[in-house]
């Protein structure tokens, strides 16, 4: 069973339009999804079972129903556009980017430890302004952190990077670099950051990108990197333990955004992801469910964009199933849905997506008593008129 996953509207240059969250291009997603598909253990047994009862820091917090905010947009006159659309409607919470794919920090920063590793483009010019405005309109501000895709940080560092034989910083089919998620100076330099949001006033942090790049099962062997004996899932779960450890008693949320399908197979060993693992160790799991994501047989639907409600209900069932075991454990489920027309997928694979696409999703929801959610539309140009109730 494939999974095509294609790639939201690219970076127009200097735009600062990104792609939707941990975009992958569909082939080496399909290797990725086969591969743990594949897989029949998932390592059961491994890491350490003792922890603290898990409480959420923020909870006043009101059940979110949130859009994405690029950077650009964010500093921009669009910001006017967005805000007044949150005001007049169920809407209540921006997903702004801070950290973007590129590696970006997305304003003036003056810490000397992210200036020592990273680099500022600041697309939002005046973040105390942009924070005060946030909290006029008493919009639930989150902070999205690209953690392991940075261009940046591994061109400066390629120490801390994957590289390849020639010693040069190895680059995926787009031009993008990763960097190592076995480095703790890696994971300590996004923790910065993420505490850093914490003081300008964000409420949560939304890490994206918690993986090892796609296909990475393939040249893990002949990459330079440093590594240690533990499995790349068990690392990746670690990152998410220590980020929510030294962000919790600054009553900070932590959430992560996953792959939709992710609750629908095995562990995607491969590239470190494992949906129990991660989402026994945040406040909020955003599984990425756009029904454009879905290929022939999902769900029962034989085009899966053109079912919303069927394929966002599938998605759910299966997100419960995987994640109720947790119990006390178990995070928020506030999912990313669709407000894009997958156009790319051609002729009789999509349909255009209105207020009545979206409605059907936030049905779907509802049903299967999930009351969060999150639009992307990768222009942060949102259809109008639609019931977020």
């Amino acid at each position: 069973m494939n999974i095509i996953l294609a790639l939201l509207i690219w970076a127009a240059g200097g735009m600062g339009i990104t792609v939707q969250p941990d975009g992958q291009s569909t082939s080496l997603l399909e290797t990725t999804v086969n591969s743990a598909l594949a897989q029949h253990q998932t390592n059961e047994g491994t890491g350490s079972k003792q922890k603290a009862v898990k409480t959420d820091p923020q909870k006043d917090a009101p059940k979110v129903k949130g859009i994405y905010v690029t950077a650009y947009s964010a500093g921009g006159s669009r910001m006017d556009q967005l805000v007044d659309l949150v005001n007049k409607t169920e809407l209540n919470a921006m997903v702004i980017d801070i950290k973007d794919d590129e590696g970006y920090i997305t304003y003036e920063t003056d810490n000397p430890k992210l200036q020592k590793l990273g680099k500022s483009q600041p697309f939002i010019k005046d973040i105390d302004k942009l924070m005060q405005r946030l909290e006029k309109h008493d919009i639930y501000p989150i902070a999205r952190v690209v953690v392991f895709k940075d261009t940046i940080l591994a061109n400066k560092n390629p120490e801390l990077s994957f590289r390849k034989s020639d010693g040069t910083v190895w680059k995926n089919g787009r031009g993008e670099s990763f960097v190592n998620p076995y480095s703790k100076e890696v994971w300590d330099y996004n923790i910065e950051i993420a505490k850093e949001a914490a003081k300008l006033g964000f409420k949560e942090i939304q890490f994206d990108y918690v993986r090892f790049p796609e296909g990475f099962e393939k040249r893990a062997n002949s990459l330079k990197y440093t590594k240690t004996d533990q499995s790349r899932v068990d690392v990746v779960s670690d990152f998410v333990k220590k980020a929510r450890e030294e962000l919790a008693p600054l009553g900070i949320r932590v959430s992560v955004d996953i792959f939709g399908y992710a609750a629908s197979v095995p562990a995607a060993e491969g590239i470190g992801q494992d949906f129990v693992k991660i989402s026994e160790n945040v406040d909020v799991i955003s599984p990425m469910v756009y029904p454009s994501h879905y290929s022939t047989g999902w769900y029962g639907s034989k085009v899966p964009d053109k079912a919303p409600y069927q394929t966002i209900k599938g998605s759910m069932k299966d997100t419960h199933n995987k994640l109720d075991p947790l119990g006390s454990d178990k995070p928020i489920i506030r999912p990313w849905i669709q407000d894009f027309t997958a156009s790319w997928l051609g002729s009789g694979n999509y349909m255009k997506y209105g207020k009545k696409e979206i409605e059907e999703q936030i049905r779907a929801l509802h049903d299967m008593n999930v009351d969060e959610y999150l639009l992307w539309n990768a222009a942060n140009r949102y259809t109008p008129g639609v019931n977020y109730k």
